[in-house]
């Protein structure tokens, strides 16, 4: 895929640890994250309610995400996430590193 042109969206790591990082993720409207490869599966919480639009191997598609409406991906999605709105669009990814507690339990 060729590289995007479009300005990027901003991502601001608010936990990481053994179990999980959480992302907050912050497009201006036309931002994209660029292309990637998930490594953990995954659980977005929309901030904003608005459209994005996907850019994969598959082709174009777009989506409507609704404001606290949570959803899950599992590891592996390959994707381009661009903001297709007017505005600015924020999500929240938690990305699912361990599935099990951590020895000692949770820190």
């Amino acid at each position: 895929m060729s590289p995007s042109t479009d300005p990027r969206a901003v991502p601001t790591v608010q936990l990481d640890n053994e179990m999980v990082r959480v992302t907050e993720w912050r497009f201006a409207p036309g931002a994209s994250t660029g292309h990637h490869r998930h490594e953990y599966p995954y659980v977005v919480v929309p901030m904003t309610t608005g459209r994005l639009a996907l850019t994969s191997a598959a082709g174009a598609a777009s989506g409507d995400l609704v404001t606290g409406q949570a959803y899950f991906r599992p590891a592996g999605a390959e994707h381009d996430v661009k903001n297709a709105n007017p505005y600015e669009f924020v999500f929240m990814e938690i990305e699912l590193k361990a599935l099990t507690p951590a020895p000692g339990g949770i820190r």
